[in-house]
């Protein structure tokens, strides 16, 4: 066998791409253990037949609450100890059979506890990209076409008894730390996005359909639909950005955060899952903010995200959250003290065993009292009615029981996952307009890199299952050329590290659950390959980026060889058909969500934004206010929206004018920026509008340098021009967190607007308030 790099010096005379992906988070051996799982005995459904007419709590016709009380009336604390973990056990008394809460639905149904692909008739389930690269597309409308299938799913495969109702999904953390692991599950490290997407996700998995009929003067509530497609859980509650770090780990790491970046950074995502999202399930973290456990914050759980914000699900802890307050941060002095503390702050569901075994002890020591595992068991089971469980068969469900085997994979959910994809990948660089390319222009193509055929399903990420499909980047790129040739650099994969790089070393993982990078830079010598292959080839170099967190590609950026770089994240099932589409130039790609914008001063390989297109887009203010005046009681009105959620409907001595005009403008504190969006380009492509805001004391005392305030996602023809209306909220946008950890509302002074990154254009507004 002729050596790697004398086979890559023979392609590169002919070459004209390099694929080099980067970071691997699911190893072959992870991914054949699941495949290989054992089968799934079948279990019945509580309230089948006799026992409709035997119990309370089966006769639907009931209100929801009462049947819960009847249930739990009839259970000894024994029992109701079993049901406290996500493993509950059977009840053979009531016929209660046993039932697992953990599933998993971050992007597709995936194999988890209560997932299950080894027996039955469903056998694969829809691959969505990864959340980081879903964010990417800036798109609303298809976080929640995502949400919908993966809950389609989910629900075909109950009544097909492979799979639980309840998900905890999605990862809304904030990806602030660029070492973190895990920040591939999440949509990035802006607050504002992740607030959207929080809330199209969750409403998508749930199916709240009356969401745009609710009356918006109504006071916020995380009140929900009475009526659940699947339980979507918002996790991990909250300042969680660090897994495994050298000798530093999740489970007993112990946060210092701000109450000004609890406000502003890590806590929006989560208010907006349950006032705007309506989740009816919330995650508890494993760490410990200014020293206190989350899952054990009577602050947090209860009185911040119950009392405050209105939510009315049950909160689950992180697996074993509630163990390693005694195991491992020694916040607890036994078992029994961690259980305590957990349940009388909020917590309702032990995802682990600590609660199944140390619950009943914890009452008979008289360190907790029965009536806080009543009202966790009230609050997790209340979800459980409302998902219909007690309702009989799922199959005699007069909205979802007809859903089947049939309808998982179809064309239509493949066939969004291609479109999800093609949304996220970003170009980045395009010297020359080298992409897109032209199929019969190429005399060879050369697909290299550790991932470029790789069939370990690495495009999917983890938290997945097997895909409907699934097309690696040579697969799908070779299509479009007779004469493509492929090697992989690396046999050793991403690590990519042995003396020889042909020599096999099993991957190191560079980023995943349970282990954080130590370097920003490509792993082990890819850096090396890049180069090497950049410095001998004869064509143009296109790198392609397969990763889910910041990588320092500096090198890549100013080297005249590459002529192209693409980031594709971990794009899915249909990853390999994203790319080549997009390479090919039958798709046209928008914009990535980068890292740090808000705080950073220094330079930025790329920053939050950045994007290329294979077109050319202009951007105008069409029209904005030049100067707003606010009545002297719009502050009280604001305050009062901050703190508390939606008021009343304002009266007409709370308004916003114009210096101009000083009648009231409008009455609900919005004000409207119109931008006009042009393509000037010969062809068809998308803009991605990103609306920033600096307030008169941006970067003073911690607040930020600018913020995302709204974004929009719109097709264009060649000459096509848009309009765009932004309805920006004065008191909620335009305020920003004090040190206090209060929102301000908007300052006196001169308001600056802007849009992305590579418009200069700026609209000022000042602000000023009337005098009482």
């Amino acid at each position: 066998m002729a050596s790697a790099m004398e086979t890559l010096s023979r392609a590169m005379f002919v070459a004209v791409i390099v694929f080099v992906a980067t970071t691997s988070s699911v190893s072959a051996s992870a991914q054949e253990a699941a495949l290989a799982e054992a089968p799934r005995s079948k279990v019945p459904y509580p309230c089948l037949d006799h026992q409709a007419e035997a119990y309370p709590f089966c006769d639907k016709r009931l209100p929801t609450e009462q049947r819960v009380r009847d249930l739990v009336s009839r259970l000894s604390l024994e029992e109701k100890e079993k049901l406290l973990v996500n493993k509950n056990s059977e009840i053979k008394n009531l016929e209660f059979p046993a039932s697992e809460w953990w599933g998993e639905g971050l992007h597709g149904v995936a194999y988890s506890p209560s997932v299950h692909f080894g027996t039955g008739p469903v056998k694969r389930a829809t691959s969505f990209p990864r959340p980081i690269l879903t964010a990417a597309s800036f798109n609303k409308i298809l976080f929640k076409k995502i949400a919908q299938v993966i809950s389609t799913e989910a629900r075909a495969m109950h009544n097909e008894n492979q799979a639980g109702l309840t998900y905890w999904s999605p990862n809304i953390n904030i990806f602030r730390d660029p070492r973190w692991g895990r920040g591939q599950e999440t949509p990035g490290e802006d607050p504002y996005l992740t607030t959207i997407y929080a809330e199209y996700f969750v409403r998508g998995m749930q199916e709240d359909e009356d969401y745009e009929g609710r009356n918006p003067s109504e006071k916020s509530s995380g009140k929900g639909p009475e009526k659940l497609k699947v339980s979507a859980c918002c996790k991990h509650f909250t300042a969680y950005d660090i897994d495994q770090w050298y000798k530093v780990d999740r489970y007993d790491f112990d946060a210092q955060v701000t109450k000004q970046d609890l406000l502003d950074i890590y806590n929006p995502p989560f208010q907006s899952c349950v006032e705007k999202g309506k989740a009816s399930s919330l995650m508890c973290s494993y760490n410990r903010v200014n020293s206190v456990p989350t899952c054990a914050d009577y602050n947090f759980l209860t009185k911040l995200v119950r009392d405050t914000w209105g939510f009315d699900g049950y909160i689950v802890s992180g697996c074993d959250a509630v163990g390693v307050m005694y195991s491992n941060s020694k916040y607890a002095e036994s078992p029994e003290q961690a259980v305590a503390y957990a349940l009388k702050a909020g917590m309702d569901l032990n995802c682990g065993d600590t609660g199944s075994s140390y619950t009943v002890e914890a009452v008979r020591k008289g360190i907790l009292n029965v009536s806080y595992v009543d009202t966790a068991l009230h609050n997790s089971l209340t979800v459980l009615f409302r998902l219909g469980y007690f309702d009989g068969n799922p199959k005699d469900g007069p909205k979802y029981g007809k859903l089947d085997k049939n309808d998982v994979c179809t064309k239509e959910h493949q066939d969004l996952a291609l479109e999800a994809a093609v949304q996220g990948i970003v170009l980045l660089k395009n010297d020359k307009d080298t992409l897109p390319l032209s199929p019969n222009k190429i005399r060879t193509l050369a697909v290299l890199g550790p991932n470029a055929n790789d069939t370990i399903l690495t495009m999917l990420g983890n938290y997945a299952s097997r895909p409907c499909d699934y097309f690696t980047p040579y697969e799908a790129l070779s299509s479009y050329v007779e004469n493509a040739k492929y090697h992989p650099g690396c046999i050793n994969r991403t690590s990519c590290d042995g003396e020889d790089w042909m020599d096999y070393i099993q991957s190191n993982h560079q980023e995943r659950e349970a282990f954080d990078r130590i370097s920003l830079r490509l792993p082990g010598k890819q850096e090396e390959l890049v180069k090497t292959v950049s410095r001998v080839a004869k064509g143009p170099v296109i790198l392609v980026l397969m990763n889910g967190g910041p990588l320092d590609i500096k090198f890549a950026k100013y080297d005249p060889k590459i002529k192209s770089i693409l980031w594709v994240g971990y794009p899915g099932q249909a990853g390999g058909k994203a790319l080549a589409q997009i390479i090919f130039g039958e798709h046209n790609p928008g914009s990535i969500p980068g890292r740090t914008y808000k705080f950073f001063t220094g330079e930025a390989i790329y920053k939050f934004g950045d994007g290329m297109s294979y077109t050319k887009f202009t951007h105008l203010f069409e029209s904005a206010p030049t100067s707003l005046i606010l009545s002297a009681k719009s502050k009280d009105f604001c305050s009062r929206l901050l703190e508390d959620g939606i008021p009343p409907p304002p009266k007409s001595d709370i308004y916003i004018a114009s210096e101009s005009d000083p009648s009231p403008l409008s009455q609900s504190m919005k004000i409207e920026i119109v931008v006009s969006v042009k393509n000037e380009g010969a062809v068809f492509g998308t803009s991605i509008i990103l609306l920033y805001h600096a307030a008169p004391t941006a970067g003073w005392f911690g607040k930020p340098i600018k913020q995302l305030v709204g974004f929009e996602r719109v097709d264009l023809h060649s000459m096509e021009e848009q309009k765009i209306v932004f309805k920006v909220d004065v008191c909620r946008e335009l305020s920003v967190a004090g040190v206090d950890g209060t929102w301000s509302v908007p300052d006196e002074g001169v308001h600056t607007f802007s849009l992305g990154n590579s418009y200069p254009i700026v609209h000022e507004m000042k602000i000023t308030y009337e005098q009482n």
